[in-house]
């Protein structure tokens, strides 16, 4: 079957562009599906009829029907909706976690800088002690040699002592002669 007239310059503008879902002319579909929804509430409407046959108990079946198709390009529009909602809140948590990935990464630096501050002046305070430790060096050698002296003085203060008991000892014992 040949396009003509409407049809055929709506096939030729669809092949030479694309075109969004909603700009699609969609109307001739549209429309045939709610003739049909139509004609099916018609047909429910004669088989919801109450029948002139007065069985009593007997009950009448009713045809199942499909629920009329909703409008494809609502449909479309609603799902492109949802899915920007989605990708928008996907990247807003995305951009947030750089962000905050961004403060800690920051925070992390000013804790290391304060760090370098600190082991810089401790260095300086432990260069300064050293330097003080080397400028007592000469009292401390002093100190030592000092300390060396009164423990040799010490011990030849013992003898002394041990050899004038002695030396008394030996006093009495000649005196009590």
């Amino acid at each position: 079957m040949a396009a003509t007239g409407d049809e055929a310059a709506a096939m030729e503008s669809i092949s030479k562009a694309p075109v969004p879902p909603s700009d699609l002319n969609l109307s001739a579909e549209t429309e045939r599906r709610r003739d049909a929804a139509a004609n099916d509430a018609a047909e429910n409407q004669k088989a919801k009829r109450p029948s002139n046959n007065n069985d009593g108990g007997v009950e009448t079946a009713e045809e199942a029907t499909e629920p009329a198709e909703p409008d494809i390009n609502e449909l479309c529009r609603d799902m492109f909706d949802k899915m920007a909602v989605f990708l928008q809140g996907e990247l807003t948590a995305t951009c947030e976690d750089y962000k905050l990935l961004e403060n800690m990464n920051k925070l992390t630096s000013l804790k290391y800088m304060e760090m370098k501050d600190i082991s810089i002046n401790i260095s300086r305070n432990l260069q300064d002690l050293n330097q003080k430790y080397a400028s007592l060096q000469p009292y401390l050698d002093q100190i030592n040699q000092i300390e060396e002296q009164v423990t040799a003085l010490e011990q030849a203060a013992y003898k002394l002592d041990t050899y004038s008991k002695k030396l008394e000892a030996k006093f009495k014992k000649l005196e009590k002669r």
